[in-house]
């Protein structure tokens, strides 16, 4: 790996001072610096980039006044009587006076002899405090600053306001900051010189400055200057990694693969519609990418019921044709077996091999699975994680696709494409994502969006149903089972265990056998043992139950054409995507189908909110951009698991614009200094050692 020439291994020594321990700022000391911990600060760049949330007015008034009570005053006062308490629990009281009246200034559990040392009477002070009316008299009760006069020019006009935690104060946080912008270097200027100037921002260290002493309101918006650099700078640093994966992946040799269209002419014809604008365009970018000799890292997004089956077949049948195979992976034998079902007719009108591996297959079937497989004569694989495993060898893998990808992590990305040397991976999801957070996730990947409906697809009529009418929604299923219909019941995720869940999932399943007759209604449950969930899933496919009652394992791709009906229990404490995804477990045949909002009232606003958009629309695109309106980006996601970075001035929903531009900005740098060794790529790297992100300079390599 190509090492800058000034650096060599490691964080760069200007920036040593601000990875010191908090101990080296002043007034911290052993027992602070745990606290600090509290807001997440270990280090002196973690306080720097801890910003005021808010602001105070300090500015100097003549007199109490001047000010619209309750309010904050910052006066000159002459010290006169002092009335100690006259009782248990009453405060301590000096009567002060400014330039037009006389107030108090008002001391709880004070001490005596402290306040005459600091207040003396007929001394003169300067006080900041809120002034407030008690039964008609004027006081400051505690004032934030008492200072002798000659010292007032250390109150701020505008007086920043920090988050806070237990053990640490607005006065001993202040300090600290003042000592950290002290230590922090002048460091060289990673963002483009055009950009830049165009955005009129500081410099880092001087926006820091800025950032920390706001002069007014105005200066703690996002969208100052000195807070925008500071918000672009964490978001460039987290798109240069991406970009860096992305070019490391793409410098692993990929290879060239070009199909001669013969195969893909065959499924096309053999289909009874045309695929849609949509299909047809993601179907030429995939198979260009293919076709270059640098690995494909593309991300496939499409509405529920967009077709994105269609696609992945096709890209598949690219490998096929260039004499390579296909692998495609589902996080769940359920839905792999789905998969299976739905590509292999369409494989067959092509005469292609395709087979299904799971962790079900055993012994000598497995072994001839396998043989086959490194043979060449598998040209499609359909599996779960099963196919990871060191024993499963292909012939010549040219594409890996992964569907559902916030199943599958980073990891299994990297484990899937070691599989084949080159292999082209394609990652597949259902889940709309907006722009955003389709940048903070997958900014290493190029995106196909599917946005159109292929035809024959129903819309799904959506109508909100309080609990109370249990009875109605049980008679409506009755008659639709009596017309051939087949629905779902969805049980909600009770508690984290799935155990309660199970039990929840069990008694709806008794009533409703209890009301429709016994073998109409059928159940599935995350607690089932699989071949129990898998035989429950295939006899509702088949017909044989009209009703499934299951929690959210349905979630993904279940695919029954004559399922018209949906009911989601307690429709409130789901997430908006969680709903769009079941909801498109239906209308996937001919029939008009419904999906019945059962609700425990009263609704909050939120969950108000999140089921009227959920009825008035069936675009995911839409849908995903209020549900993060509605939750943020942490929430949609799960942080816990969505890879999604923390960021501590960048904000992803308020500073969409931010993010496009950051990527740009860090592709722009790579294509003109892939291994960061100019000016500005020198000063990135600083960036990414500054902002923790080391391990993406692991990732530049002489290439």
């Amino acid at each position: 790996m190509a090492e800058a020439p000034d650096h060599p291994r490691g964080r760069p020594e200007e920036l040593w001072p601000l990875f010191a321990g908090l101990e080296a700022l002043d007034g911290v000391g052993p027992k602070t610096a745990k606290h600090y911990k509290g807001l997440g600060v270990e280090t002196p760049k973690d306080l720097l980039l801890t910003l005021p949330l808010g602001g105070v007015d300090r500015a100097r008034v003549g007199s109490i006044r001047d000010v619209v009570l309750p309010g904050m005053a910052t006066v000159a006062v002459k010290v006169g009587l002092h009335r100690p308490p006259t009782g248990r629990g009453r405060p301590y009281r000096i009567e002060v006076e400014d330039a037009q009246t006389t107030f108090q200034l008002v001391f709880f559990h004070a001490k005596g002899d402290y306040l005459s040392r600091i207040l003396p009477t007929g001394s003169r002070r300067i006080v900041s405090g809120k002034v407030e009316l008690f039964d008609g008299i004027a006081q400051m009760p505690h004032p934030d600053h008492i200072l002798p006069m000659d010292e007032a020019g250390e109150i701020p006009a505008f007086e920043p306001v920090y988050p806070l935690t237990a053990g640490v104060t607005q006065k001993g946080m202040r300090r600290a900051v003042a000592s950290a912008l002290a230590r922090a270097p002048m460091l060289g200027e990673w963002i483009d010189i055009p950009l830049y100037q165009k955005k009129g921002w500081p410099a880092w260290h001087e926006a820091l400055a800025m950032a920390h002493a706001p002069q007014g309101p105005g200066d703690l918006s996002r969208s100052h200057p000195a807070r925008e650099r500071l918000a672009f700078d964490e978001l460039f640093a987290h798109q240069l990694t991406l970009a860096l994966a992305r070019a490391s992946l793409r410098r692993g040799k990929g290879r060239v693969t070009q199909g001669d269209g013969r195969l893909r002419a065959k499924v096309l014809e053999s289909l009874p519609f045309r695929p849609t604008g949509a299909q047809m365009r993601a179907m030429d970018e995939i198979a260009a990418d293919m076709a270059e000799p640098v690995r494909m890292n593309r991300l496939l997004q499409g509405d529920v019921g967009a077709g994105k089956t269609l696609v992945a077949l096709m890209a598949l049948l690219v490998a096929v044709e260039a004499g390579g195979q296909g692998v495609m992976m589902a996080p769940t034998t359920i839905l792999a077996g789905q998969h299976y079902a739905n590509l292999k007719p369409l494989a067959e009108a092509a005469g292609v091999v395709i087979e299904m591996l799971s962790g079900q297959d055993k012994g000598a079937e497995r072994r001839a699975k396998l043989d086959a497989l490194a043979r060449g004569d598998i040209r499609i694989l359909v599996g779960t994680h099963a196919v990871f495993q060191s024993d499963v060898e292909f012939a010549d893998l040219r594409l890996a696709i992964v569907d559902e990808q916030h199943r599958f992590g980073v990891r299994q990305r990297v484990l899937l494409g070691e599989k084949g040397q080159g292999a082209d991976l394609l990652v597949m999801t259902a889940t709309p994502i907006p722009r955003t957070l389709s940048l903070a996730q997958y900014g290493d990947m190029d995106v196909s969006v599917l946005d159109e409906k292929p035809p024959g697809r129903t819309p799904v009529a959506t109508a909100l149903v309080s609990a109370g009418r249990m009875d109605e929604v049980i008679d409506h299923l009755r008659r639709a089972v009596a017309e051939g219909r087949q629905a779902y019941w969805v049980c909600p995720l009770v508690e984290e265990s799935e155990s309660f869940d199970a039990t929840a999932a069990e008694e709806r399943f008794r009533l409703l056998r209890a009301a429709l007759g016994k073998g109409v209604v059928g159940l599935v449950h995350g607690q089932m043992p699989p071949d129990a969930k898998t035989a429950a899933m295939a006899a509702f496919k088949a017909g044989e139950t009209r009703v499934l009652v299951a929690t959210t394992v349905i979630e993904v791709g279940v695919d029954v054409p004559n399922a018209s009906i949906m009911v989601i229990e307690q429709a409130e404490i789901f997430g908006l995507a969680q709903l769009h995804q079941l909801r498109g477990r239906v209308g996937r045949g001919a029939q008009a189908s419904t999906c019945l909002l059962m609700y425990r009232p009263p609704l909050g606003e939120t969950a108000k909110r999140r089921l009227m958009v959920l009825r008035d629309t069936e675009d995911g695109f839409r849908i995903a951009e209020e549900d993060l309106a509605i939750r943020g980006a942490g929430d949609m996601i799960g942080t816990a698991q969505s890879g999604l970075p923390r960021f501590r001035i960048a904000d992803l929903e308020a500073q969409a614009g931010l993010m496009a531009l950051a990527q740009s900005a860090a592709r722009t740098l790579l294509a003109r200094d892939p291994q960061l060794i100019g000016p500005q790529g020198q000063s990135a790297r600083v960036l990414l050692y500054l902002l923790e992100q080391e391990k993406a300079i692991r990732l530049i390599s002489a290439g």
